[in-house]
């Protein structure tokens, strides 16, 4: 049997389920410009960016009514990830 070449496949420990709060995500306001990480929360498959994007931090371009616009950066590019936003959290510096 070949192995399967899914979305979410090798995804065992990247994508397990953290332990939060549903609704902080949702209560949680954000600005255009502002600095956040890419967190996957594999327990909402709706809006979910590919893994590779796991951890990446990337600045707001858009925020539209479910989702917000991030323009990460990968390596000397810029890409675009539209994810929603039980997938985001806000930047936090050490200070």
């Amino acid at each position: 049997m070949p192995n399967s070449l899914g979305f979410r496949r090798k995804t065992r420990s990247v994508l397990k389920a953290k332990k939060r709060s549903p609704l902080g995500a949702f209560l949680r306001s954000y600005n255009v410009g502002e600095s956040v990480v890419i967190d996957i929360d594999s327990r909402q498959p709706k809006g979910m960016p590919h893994r590779r994007f796991q951890g990446l931090v990337g600045r707001i371009e858009e925020i539209r009514r479910r989702s917000m616009v991030l323009r990460v950066p990968v390596g000397e590019k810029q890409k675009q990830v539209i994810a929603r936003l039980e997938h985001v959290r806000p930047l936090k510096l050490a200070g």
